[in-house]
């Protein structure tokens, strides 16, 4: 089992994989339960004096004017868990309350928190024996942190609210925490604020739609490079000497993967079978670089705001390294919420030009003699027709999710808290723009390969014959009548979803990008 050991420095996006997904133990370093031990000396000294500290003796937003006496610190920790976790309707997935859980305890070991070392290590005991809290959709304005989500995540340590056990039955945290003989914890001075205030689930589907992006832009560019194919157009758009004079780096690596795609092909370039031969081809093919490379260089500067996060402690106030507590304004999720609606408008365009190359191959009257909507008789089969439907309206519908949620902005707290970020809002509404994507990715790869069968007498590129080979093994059959089609598709979408499609043409080109 790999482990992840979370030091004082922040962590990576392969780390948040690797627990929020993979599952991986996590163990907290000497330098990190140290640092804690640290800082929660110096929040015990400011507890101890009589002036008002926020945090550690005041109440909390606009109630932070009220100094309260040690008598009830107790519970005013507990009360700001308690109050505090009033999520609203479906809960999220298992490995977004994973990651939330992995990056608030990233905070925490950071020694800037003034948490005790005893709450980190129940965090990781929770992890490691696989309780999920309970978290649900609605609760968080992405400022002063995750609020409702983390307060969930909170409740499950104290030992009340529900939470999924490893075998996937949700029953009582106290119940669960007791199987696994695990104390519940009873928070101290700051400790409940500390827990609730961060950007981490925010940041945790931020990391993992980098993850999955990565390889649907690649999976793009593949399924660009057989419409291409299938489309008998040319490959000279594609030469690197014309991507090198606009050096945007993401349009090149895009161009490089689907040259490499191509080599070998015998379908390309084939302008003079046209009754009408043609000069160019159109822009959803011709394109495909220019388009795939911004939305590259996109996730390349969401990669480098993930990475700034992952390695920040966001708390308020926080424990400086010379002793001071200070408030800040750190926990706001600007940063991330933008990039998080950047990479949903960047999808939504992807998906876009990837569906007008479906369109191309099904219409008879642009795709260069292939049969109307790929189908084996015509008027008889409608073939594709549908399909196109499908990838249509999963198009559209990321077009509405690619409207920003980091433009709005409700005011709450009695407007102390009079400006929000909505960055849980754009991280949740891109995690369904990625999983339409890879469907939208799935549909061209599904046209594509079917197309290029059906030009016989036609060799296509050793690549291409291998994502075919490995698509039709994968369970998606080939042309011929009409067919139940949904399980076809599903087929492609989890060999896309997993890497089948990525796999398959590796092993004739080598890596790609």
């Amino acid at each position: 089992m790999h482990t992840v050991v979370v030091g004082t420095a922040g962590t990576t996006g392969e780390d948040v994989v690797a627990v929020a997904r993979g599952l991986a133990r996590v163990e907290l370093s000497p330098e990190a339960l140290d640092a804690m031990a640290a800082a929660r000396e110096v929040v015990d000294a400011l507890a101890a004096k009589p002036e008002p500290v926020y945090g550690v003796s005041t109440g909390f937003g606009a109630l932070a004017t009220r100094h309260i006496g040690q008598d009830l610190r107790t519970r005013l920790q507990r009360n700001i868990v308690r109050s505090h976790a009033a999520g609203m309707g479906p809960s999220v997935e298992r490995e977004v309350v994973r990651a939330l859980m992995f990056l608030r305890l990233k905070t925490v070991a950071s020694g800037r928190t003034g948490v005790r070392p005893q709450v980190a290590r129940t965090m990781a005991d929770v992890l490691n024996v696989r309780i999920t809290p309970v978290v649900h959709e609605f609760g968080s304005l992405g400022c002063s942190g995750d609020l409702a989500p983390l307060s969930h995540c909170a409740l499950t340590l104290m030992g009340e609210g529900d939470a999924e056990g490893p075998d996937g039955v949700v029953r009582p945290a106290g119940e669960l925490l007791a199987a696994h003989g695990i104390e519940p914890v009873e928070l101290r001075e700051k400790e409940g604020l500390a827990l609730l205030n961060g950007t981490d689930g925010m940041l945790g589907m931020l990391v993992m739609a980098i993850a999955d992006l990565q390889r649907l832009y690649t999976s793009a560019d593949i399924t660009a490079a057989l419409s291409l194919e299938a489309l008998l157009g040319t490959a000279k758009v594609l030469a690197p000497e014309l991507h090198a004079i606009r050096p945007h780096p993401g349009q090149g690596v895009s161009a490089a993967n689907m040259l490499r795609v191509l080599a070998g092909s015998g379908l390309t370039g084939h302008f003079q079978q046209d009754e009408a031969p043609r000069v160019q081809d159109a822009y959803s093919v011709r394109c495909a670089p220019q388009v795939a490379g911004a939305g590259r260089d996109t996730l390349e500067y969401a990669g480098v705001v993930a990475g700034r996060e992952l390695a920040s402690a966001v708390d308020n106030p926080v424990v400086l390294p010379d002793g001071r507590v200070e408030s800040n304004g750190n926990f706001h999720g600007a940063p991330v919420a933008y990039v998080l609606d950047f990479l949903a408008i960047a999808a939504a365009d992807l998906a876009s030009i990837a569906e007008r190359r479906t369109d191309r191959l099904l219409d008879k009257n642009r795709s260069h003699g292939l049969p109307p909507f790929l189908a084996d008789d015509p008027g008889v089969d409608s073939g594709l027709m549908i399909a196109q439907y499908t990838q249509a309206a999963l198009v559209s519908e990321m077009k509405r999710l690619a409207v920003p949620a980091s433009v709005d902005s409700i005011p709450s707290s009695a407007m102390q808290e009079d400006h929000v970020s909505m960055g849980w809002s754009a991280a949740r509404k891109l995690r369904t723009a990625v999983g339409h994507l890879t469907q939208v990715i799935a549909v061209e790869l599904y046209a594509a390969t079917r197309a290029v069968e059906l030009r016989e007498g036609l060799t296509p590129a050793p690549a291409s014959r291998a994502a075919i080979d490995a698509l039709r093994a994968a369970g998606a059959q080939g042309p011929g009548p009409d067919r139940f089609l949904a399980p076809d598709l599903a087929a492609a979408e989890a060999f896309v979803h997993e890497g089948g499609l990525i796999a398959a043409v590796e092993r004739v080109t080598g890596p790609l990008a």
